[in-house]
């Protein structure tokens, strides 16, 4: 036959040594236990519960006996409660190695215990705190070290021998519980210095003291609860759900209630209930008398009174009473500390008071939270139908519980009126009374969680307009789709006066009337267009309340087109919300609203090189203030995009040449950006190849060359749907910033500055990397020269390539007619210096910066600014 096991009995701990030899041994017990698998640690949990709940009758009586407070039977409940409800809970919880996966998000949570768990139980619940906590710390694999109350010490370290011996039993190391059988103030203190963890139930002295410790501490406050019965009240529910809860162990668990504010239309009624169940309402001598003896010469509660019979406190104050009396009810009406029945009482002694109002009771209420339960619990009771009031009370109380007609000593540790709220006999108070934790606690503050997170990529996008039509002489067939397709009425053209005066707007205006759609201009779209530009077109836009915004012309026109656009749909939106940065478009602060809702709109290029019509870009000047707002989301790309070459051939040089090269460096930094994709790439690639092409026949011949024009026409789309979807870079960053200082043209300011902006990027040993999760580490010049090789140039290594790439890029710009350094363009070194440090930070905080491959830093920026303005 087997020889039974046998748990070891332990040394007692009887000084500062004693104990830390006792700590260091759990330690070692510990580490046994941390390896053991959530299989074995459930055995563990079941056994050690079971064994809890069969001794639940000696251990209530055991506490009776030792502490001379509470009721037998309660107590019972409280071990039944303590031992079912925590296995129930926590019997499917994981709490071992992996406990939450997401393999497609790259997440993995391990749990991992906390180590040696340091408990302070109270003299109200010495057993079934006591059977919680052992059991919480079992079921996360931690040692738990107890210090009783010294007047509840031997039931608790009884309680703690129990679940002790079936964990070992169940296969659980020894003496991973231990117990304090002696406890004194130096080796309570000793254990909160010396534990990982301190888990505290008690007074407010002790729970201050643990979080004084210096150690991570779970402690709650004590509770004041004060109870509102509004006159929508089921008055008999209410009263005595109170008493079911305030005679529970008499009184001893802290969320019990400590006051009833009752409404005055319902008052009597409630004062009446209460006396007919059998609670004495004190008369005015009565009430002088136990007043005296609810709280010590300190302000705290009486200790002789807590847990005590309502008879036997009013024996005390020299007040007869019937033996079988429920709770002494004293009518006060102050809610001030200086009277003793507003504070926590911890035994079947009441206070009643009347409200005039909902409004007066919640002030009462809350004055008593905040004197002494702040952050505990509050309690109300009402009928379901008002919860406006329901609103307000809870908006009101700074307590972590909140209970709607429920007794609250029930209602607080949970899962007996609410099966959401954990059951469990610590209950935090949060930041309200002081603690690390605001709610009722459980497992998972016993655990140290491990996230495990695998490098992922996010999902990608490539957003276009709805439509993009192309080809020479397509601009009749496709705004045929207004009426066939969309069925519209009403059409605005936005363009400049340059070509509403050159008849551009003739073949658009010619279309419209064959199909009997009427229409209105406004042409007065100046270069950098402003917002007060824009201001004036919106009023002549809104009165003539189109169904179709057709934008003519180049970036200016298309800018201005879409801010009216914007401002005719949503004329509620801030210019300064819209503008704001965002590091990833789709998890901006600032949600853009939905637009088209009015009117679609219609984006017709005259130049080649903006992009603007495929774009959700653009920039708006407030002339009053020289503000630019730069808009950027995809709402603003346009419905419909009409690329017609035969709108391009009169471009004069300068224009060829300054939107050619933006839309060289539109593919350019497309393509080294770092949320450059296979979609993207490829059109950056052509784009890059038609303008090297083509770029030099459009320039020298315009209209001579149709093909050129219709390629560079082509080019620039291209160029703008990649970067609509890849962004841009720091080029674009400091060319917004140059041209809006000095004056230069967009595609001229990044001229100036691309190949010095390419030098800066190549470097494969950056000071900082743009943060991007696809990006993997610098490589902007393995790009570069892979689109150099596209384009033809190339090299005996990739550095050759690369310096070839720039040479040939210089010679196009010298070609098309390009200056070599801003110096040239007229800028004084004056004026150029005094904007520099002002251009070189605004340029940093430009949206384009962000998706360089090269984060740059400011004095970096400045650098190449000062290359651009000297050397070219």
């Amino acid at each position: 036959m087997a020889k039974k096991a046998e748990t070891k009995v332990p040394e007692t701990i009887n000084s500062v040594e004693a104990l830390q030899a006792k700590i260091s041994s759990m330690r070692e017990a510990q580490k046994k236990f941390a390896t053991f698998t959530q299989e074995q640690v459930d055995k563990i949990f079941f056994e050690a519960a079971m064994a809890a709940n069969k001794m639940r009758i000696p251990l209530a009586r055991l506490a009776c006996e030792e502490t001379g407070m509470g009721v037998l039977e309660d107590k019972v409940i409280k071990n039944h409660y303590a031992a079912e409800y925590t296995y129930n809970t926590y019997k499917r919880v994981k709490t071992c190695g992996v406990i939450e996966q997401d393999t497609s998000y790259g997440i993995k949570k391990i749990a991992e215990p906390v180590g040696v768990v340091g408990a302070v139980i109270p003299t109200t619940n010495p057993t079934s705190t006591a059977i919680f906590k052992c059991l919480i710390c079992l079921k996360t694999r931690n040692a738990i070290l107890i210090s009783p109350h010294p007047r509840a010490k031997k039931c608790t370290a009884e309680a703690a021998r129990i679940v002790l011996e079936a964990a070992v039993k169940a296969g659980a190391p020894e003496g991973i519980i231990g117990c304090i059988e002696e406890p004194t103030i130096e080796l309570s203190n000793e254990l909160m210095k010396s534990v990982d963890v301190i888990l505290a139930t008690g007074g407010p002295g002790m729970v201050k003291a643990a979080y004084s410790s210096g150690k991570p501490a779970i402690g709650v406050g004590p509770g004041n609860v004060p109870v509102i019965m509004d006159s929508s009240c089921d008055i008999q529910t209410a009263v005595y759900s109170v008493i079911h809860s305030k005679t529970f162990d008499n009184g001893m668990i802290c969320a019990s209630e400590q006051s009833v504010t009752a409404l005055a239309d319902i008052y009597d009624k409630v004062k009446a209930e209460f006396i007919k169940r059998g609670c004495h309402v004190l008369n005015k001598e009565e009430l002088d008398k136990v007043r005296k003896i609810i709280l010590t010469e300190a302000g705290t509660v009486n200790a002789k009174i807590v847990g005590q019979p309502a008879a036997v406190i009013a024996e005390m104050a020299g007040v007869a009473v019937p033996s079988d009396t429920k709770i002494l009810i004293g009518e006060v009406t102050s809610v001030d500390i200086s009277e003793p029945f507003a504070h926590e009482k911890l035994s079947p002694v009441l206070a009643l008071y009347k409200a005039k109002d909902f409004d007066t009771a919640l002030d009462m209420a809350d004055q008593l939270v905040k004197d002494g339960g702040y952050g505990h619990t509050a309690s109300i009771y009402l009928h379901p139908s008002q919860t406006e009031k329901l609103n307000k009370f809870a908006d009101r109380m700074k307590t972590c519980r909140i209970l709607v007609n429920t007794p609250s000593a029930h209602g607080g540790i949970g899962d007996l009126y609410n099966f959401k709220l954990a059951p469990s006999l610590t209950l935090g108070c949060g930041s309200y009374g002081g603690n690390s934790v605001s709610e009722n606690v459980g497992v998972k503050h016993l655990l140290n969680v491990k996230t495990v997170a695998e490098r992922r990529e996010n999902m990608l996008w490539f957003r276009t307009p709805e439509k993009v039509y192309f080809k020479k002489g397509c601009l009749p067939v496709a705004l045929d789709e207004l009426k066939n397709v969309y069925g519209k009425k009403k059409a605005f053209i936005v363009t400049d006066t340059f070509l509403y005066n050159n008849g551009y707007t003739k073949p658009i205006t010619d279309k419209l009337d064959e199909m009997g759609i009427t229409y209105d201009c406004f042409f007065e779209v100046a270069p950098d267009p402003t917002l007060q530009c824009a201001q004036k077109g919106l009023e002549k836009l809104t009165a003539f309340a189109p169904d179709t915004i057709i934008a003519l012309g180049g970036g200016s026109a298309m800018d201005a087109a879409k801010i009216m656009w914007l401002m005719y749909e949503h004329p509620e939106c801030n210019f300064e919300d819209l503008a704001m940065d965002f590091m990833d478009i789709r998890k901006r602060v600032y949600v853009f609203p939905k637009m088209g809702v009015k009117a679609m709109m219609v984006a017709i290029p005259t130049s080649s090189g903006t992009g603007s019509e495929v774009t959700p870009f653009a920039i708006i000047t407030d002339a009053t203030t020289g503000t630019k707002w730069p808009i950027a989301d995809y709402e603003l790309m346009p419905n419909m995009a009409i690329i017609d070459a035969d709108y391009m051939m009169g471009q004069p040089k300068g224009l060829t040449s300054a939107s050619g090269i933006d839309a060289l460096t539109h593919a350019l930094e497309a393509y080294a950006s770092i949320m450059a994709t296979d979609y993207t790439d490829g059109l950056a690639l052509k784009a890059a190849k038609l303008i090297f092409d083509y770029l030099p026949s459009a320039y020298e011949k315009g209209a001579d060359d149709p093909i050129a024009r219709e390629k560079m026409a082509n080019a620039s789309t291209l160029a703008g749907l990649a970067f609509s979807n890849a962004f841009l870079g720091v080029c674009h960053s400091m060319a917004h910033k140059l041209g809006a200082y000095h004056h230069l043209p967009h595609g001229i300011a990044n001229a100036l500055l691309i190949e010095h902006v390419m030098r800066y990027n190549a470097d494969p040993a950056p000071v900082k990397m743009g943060t991007f999760s696809q990006y993997p580490y610098p490589h902007a010049k393995e790009r570069y020269c892979e689109m150099a090789r596209f384009i033809g140039i190339q090299g005996k290594n990739d550095d050759e390539v690369f310096e070839n790439f720039i040479k040939a890029i210089a010679e196009l710009k010298a070609k098309v007619g390009i200056k070599r350094t801003i110096k040239e363009y007229g800028v004084t070194e004056e004026d150029f210096m005094a904007t520099l440090d002002e251009m070189v930070e605004n340029a940093f905080n430009d949206q384009c910066t962000g998706a360089n491959p090269r984060y740059p830093l400011m004095k970096e920026i400045k650098e190449m600014y000062l290359k651009a303005y000297h050397e070219g």
